[in-house]
């Protein structure tokens, strides 16, 4: 059986078509800016879209807290300054969606911040499929004057976690927590801490129910807490008042019972006088 041979001309058209289809695939995941849709104006809301559904949404208010060198007056020594993050509701969105990984790429003032989260899937004890973020990384260039001011040998910078394993949250559902949950990133300017801290968040980067739909919440301990916190004192001032209540009501019954008995005088000398 004779084999095939290509000529230039068909092989150059079989490796544009090629290109052209993983293009195609490559345009069918999009990210989607729905901040305008939140009440809340910290909150931002993004999503990424894969064939026209959505495979990853993100619903969160970010702060991130960066340490940064500025020369001394005198000249000579180093102090550090911090520089304060929100993330803005007006950022660009790019992002990946997998059957056991995905990411999301949150961007600003042109690239020069970019925050990555990236989710895993994987099953745990007894069979149990759960989805994390596995890591969190943030790249800015100290050389942006507007958060950073006078700053050392500006540049660019990255800072990522370290074997992350975070908000983990059963398969099909979607992670809700109203209560900060903070990240400390290790950075290539000299190792420094930077801190990113997450609040109002629901997130989901696996099995939406739905387009632009989240699946069950699956509320994180601290909010559990709080909440229990917040009731408690009204569990047990109902409990005390109830503990009153029966106390007066078994008070009040004793009286009445008290009151219907016939009365014997204390003095019984004069009955042996009749």
């Amino acid at each position: 059986m004779g084999r095939r041979v290509f000529s230039t001309t068909e092989s150059t058209r079989l490796l544009l078509l090629g290109v052209l289809a993983l293009s195609v695939v490559l345009a069918e995941q999009e990210g989607e800016n729905l901040s305008g849709l939140s009440e809340n104006p910290d909150r931002a809301i993004f999503a990424v879209r894969e064939n026209s559904t959505t495979c990853l949404m993100v619903e969160f208010a970010v702060k991130i807290l960066v340490p940064y060198d500025v020369l001394a007056l005198n000249g000579i020594d180093l102090i550090t300054e911090q520089a304060y993050f929100t993330l803005p509701r007006s950022a660009d969105i790019e992002g990946k969606c997998g059957a056991t990984e995905s990411e999301i790429h949150i961007s600003w003032k042109n690239g020069a911040y970019l925050l990555r989260i990236y989710f895993s899937k994987e099953f745990r004890d007894k069979g149990t499929e759960v989805w994390k973020i596995s890591k969190v990384q943030f790249v800015y260039d100290t050389s942006e004057t507007s958060h950073f001011i006078n700053a050392y040998n500006p540049g660019k910078h990255t800072a990522s976690t370290h074997r992350l394993s975070a908000l983990v949250t059963p398969a099909g559902r979607s992670y809700v927590c109203a209560a900060q949950q903070s990240f400390t990133l290790i950075s290539s300017d000299h190792q420094k801490g930077i801190s990113v801290s997450m609040y109002d968040i629901q997130l989901q980067p696996f099995d939406m129910a739905s387009d632009f739909m989240f699946g069950e919440p699956y509320k994180c301990i601290m909010d559990q807490r709080e909440r229990l916190e917040e009731t408690l004192p009204l569990i047990l001032g109902l409990i005390l008042g109830l503990i009153i209540i029966i106390t007066l009501t078994i008070y009040h019954f004793h009286l009445k019972l008290t009151a219907n008995q016939p009365q014997l005088p204390r003095d019984r000398s004069m009955y042996k006088n009749m």
